[in-house]
């Protein structure tokens, strides 16, 4: 059976399949991240946050990013204050939409705070969405992970 020039060779891929384990937050889960940067760092492979944190690793290697990405450290320190949140355990999409709303953009805002500061904004953003307050053990274990993860 011949086959046409249109399917000779090709390979069919399903365009809904990730080039990444779907545990991993991919990299436009950022909201602090413009559209063309975006781009950039998928033509350079970085499809996932946990991607951008290992490019982004060291001082030297957040300028060679920056350098390579048409940005500003203070850029890559940005998103990679974001990604750094994303991979919390225990964490996904509708809870970054929830720390978001309760003013949380990054790690760093959570080292910010107080345990029951914390607590109590993320309560508020949990009401203003209408959304169930997570339980005390996540919030702890959010907040605990990101005091592992300060950078200095």
């Amino acid at each position: 059976m011949r086959r046409s020039a249109s399917s000779r060779g090709r390979v069919r891929r399903d365009s809904s399949r990730r080039p990444y384990h779907a545990a991993v937050p991919p990299i436009d889960e950022l909201t602090r991240i413009e559209p063309v940067h975006l781009d950039r760092l998928a033509r350079q492979g970085i499809f996932t946050t946990g991607l951008l944190l290992e490019v982004s690793e060291t001082p030297t290697r957040r300028q060679y990013l920056a350098d390579q990405l048409d940005a500003t450290t203070n850029d890559v320190l940005t998103w990679r204050d974001e990604a750094l949140m994303l991979n919390l355990a225990g964490f996904g999409t509708a809870e970054h939409r929830l720390l978001m709303q309760s003013g949380f953009e990054g790690v760093h805002d959570i080292l910010g705070a107080d345990f029951e500061t914390f607590k109590s904004r993320v309560a508020r953003g949990a009401t203003e969405l209408n959304l169930e307050v997570p339980a005390d053990l996540a919030l702890r274990g959010w907040w605990d992970q990101a005091r592992t993860l300060e950078e200095e």
